[in-house]
């Protein structure tokens, strides 16, 4: 691993309302909301009710990436209802700030994937992507997430566009072998 690499390792704490407004402008950044499948300019009010409900929400765990201290990016986990299979699974949401430090979102998702599994204790990671956005579907293939096709129902974004939404998964039986065969 280069040095570079490990200077931009970082750590997840958990949201606070100090974190609102700088979420706030990364979220309604034009390179971050052009992937979301809300692309509106949200305000502080919407903002401050969804954070507070997120907040009452046991199931959501609201996160904040920093590297050296310094907030870098945000993580949405949400514990959803077990699999058909009995698993316990969680949906994945996250972003950079605009200005990150190139790098660091390898270190926010290996962090985040992390504490999904170890923290959480969750089988099993969901994820999904807009077809369209192929620098995030390159990011879960090289964090190890698997294929799980697409949404049957695509897209559809406020100006009309269709876009198919990529889903993966990633499961810690995968995730654990991946990370033991890495050490050694």
């Amino acid at each position: 691993m280069s040095e570079r690499r490990k200077r931009l390792g970082g750590t997840l704490r958990p949201m606070d309302e100090g974190d609102l407004e700088r979420v706030l402008a990364w979220r309604n950044h034009p390179e971050v909301r052009r992937w979301m499948y809300t692309t509106h300019e949200i305000g502080l009010e919407e903002h401050r009710a969804w954070f507070a409900a997120a907040s009452e929400d046991p199931r959501k765990h609201l996160l904040i990436y920093e590297v050296e201290g310094a907030p870098t990016g945000f993580v949405n986990l949400t514990e959803d209802a077990p699999d058909p299979r009995g698993q316990s699974v969680a949906t994945w949401g996250f972003y950079l700030a605009p200005d990150a430090p190139r790098g660091c979102g390898r270190g926010l998702g290996t962090e985040a994937i992390a504490h999904a599994f170890r923290e959480l204790g969750v089988e099993l990671l969901l994820a999904e992507a807009l077809g369209s956005n192929a620098n995030s579907i390159a990011f879960h293939q090289r964090l190890g997430f698997a294929d799980a096709g697409t949404r049957d129902e695509p897209h559809r974004s406020a100006d009309g566009e269709v876009v198919d939404v990529v889903r993966f998964r990633l499961e810690r039986t995968a995730w654990t072998a991946a990370q033991e065969a890495s050490a050694s």
